[in-house]
């Protein structure tokens, strides 16, 4: 394989804390440019409408900020990692929420102490002007989707029903663009206010169709990715092979994934994200699935000589964070894939791989770990058993034991939840640093 690893990182800033760095800078100087214009534009009609104006300003903020998370631009994703950006756009959207709805309620109650009218009253006054029905659709779509993605009703709902469902908020962020450019006392207050305004609804959808939608369509056209080869690995888990023209030229690595759809063979809103499972070579990609729902347990079926339709490749799951020479990499289950392919890459140092599994006929891949270890001159350690037959295998005495020397290497770990928990919360026991430790959930966003 002619993938390559990147040099180990000593003393310098890493790639995910420059690209988190990066972030809070942007959000602080646009939260200082952002509190200059609500001071330079003045007060409102009564002091209760001039709050109201604040919340309005930082929620406007909030939404473009909530784009550029979901954007999956490059830079950001293969620093941060698709997962944590996730985890923020969660945070962030219910902070928009609360912003959205208090600025809602101050407007009404500003406008009803203005005109000595019930709250009611005027809120069925407003919904007559354009620029506050505008804002109240807004604010009502922003509050379904929000009520959606709490745990207990998200996890009654099937992906692609709050998927779709969650694709409102994009109607949501256009009603706010046109309720904002309504409200000319904060779109265009000044030159300067409307300019930045502009240019920065500009950037925010510019990221969001550029990262969620033309690149993808561009490296399927200039792909064409097509399946050469469908091979069952166990009774339960298949290997998908797909080529395409220019494969070089893909900006992939090892231990990223991609989001997998296979036109003519599922609908086209069933897709599923899949880790590479081989490094990528520049003449090929492949995936390894386990079948655990209807879309990869189809795979075995897609045809040889269909088209894939491949976005990605996503994920920091990858060796440009690597701090130290030596590596500790931790898989359970199906989570084996993208370890297996990070093992292909060529680099130095040692490594250590602990393969977690019920048994042995359950270990994916072995027979090409195994190989791919003899070849590296690293150890493997293959921990079956189901966990409550003895000592936790990924306790700070079992892993102390198996890896003496553990706080000197980097670590990755990818499998189940419960598995990557029990990993993550053994390595804090043992005081690995948490710049070595480098876990990954994989998703769509």
């Amino acid at each position: 394989m002619a993938a390559t690893s990147n040099p180990v990182h000593r003393g310098t800033v890493l790639p995910v804390d420059a690209a988190r760095w990066a972030m809070w800078t942007f959000v602080i100087v646009n939260v200082v440019i952002v509190e200059a214009l609500f001071v330079s534009a003045g007060s409102g009609k009564n002091g209760v409408l001039t709050v109201a104006k604040f919340f309005g300003l930082h929620a406007a903020l909030l939404m473009l900020f909530q784009l550029l998370l979901v954007a999956r631009l490059p830079w950001l994703d293969r620093r941060i990692g698709m997962d944590r950006l996730t985890v923020w756009h969660r945070w962030v959207g219910f902070s928009l929420l609360w912003t959205v709805l208090t600025h809602a309620t101050l407007v009404v109650l500003g406008y009803a102490t203005l005109d000595d009218a019930s709250m009611g009253k005027t809120f069925v006054a407003l919904s007559g002007v354009v620029a506050s029905l505008l804002g109240m659709w807004a604010a009502g779509f922003i509050l379904v989707i929000a009520v959606l993605s709490t745990r207990s009703l998200r996890r009654r709902l099937r992906y692609e029903v709050w998927h779709g469902l969650h694709l409102l908020l994009y109607v949501a962020l256009g009603l706010a663009f046109v309720h904002q450019l309504e409200e000319t006392t904060t779109f265009t207050s000044s030159a300067f206010a409307e300019a930045y305004w502009w240019i920065l609804w500009l950037f925010s959808f510019g990221a969001l169709l550029t990262g969620r939608i033309a690149v993808p369509l561009w490296r399927n056209a200039y792909h064409r990715f097509q399946v050469t080869a469908v091979v069952p690995e166990s009774d339960n888990v298949v290997s998908v092979y797909v080529t395409g023209r220019h494969l070089d030229k893909l900006p992939a690595r090892a231990g990223q994934f991609c989001i997998w759809r296979f036109p003519g063979h599922n609908h086209w809103w069933l897709a599923n994200p899949f880790s590479l499972s081989a490094a990528p070579d520049g003449r090929g990609l492949r995936l390894t699935a386990k079948a655990v729902g209807s879309t990869s347990a189809g795979l075995r079926n897609v045809p040889v000589g269909s088209r894939a339709f491949v976005e990605g490749p996503y994920g920091a799951f990858t060796s440009l964070h690597r701090t130290r020479p030596g590596a500790l990499l931790i898989a359970g289950g199906v989570g084996i894939t993208p370890v297996r392919a990070m093992l292909e890459e060529q680099g130095s140092g040692d490594v250590v791989v602990l393969y977690r599994v019920r048994s042995e006929a359950d270990a994916v891949l072995l027979d090409e770990v195994r190989r791919l270890i003899a070849v590296r001159g690293g150890r493997l350690h293959l921990l079956t058993g189901r966990t409550a037959e003895g000592a936790p295998p990924f306790g700070p005495d079992n892993l102390h034991r198996l890896v003496p020397d553990v706080i000197e290497r980097d670590v990755y770990v990818c499998g189940p939840p419960a598995m990557t928990a029990d990993a993550l919360a053994g390595l804090r026991a043992l005081r690995v640093p948490a710049r070595q430790v480098h876990a990954e959930k994989f998703g769509l966003a």
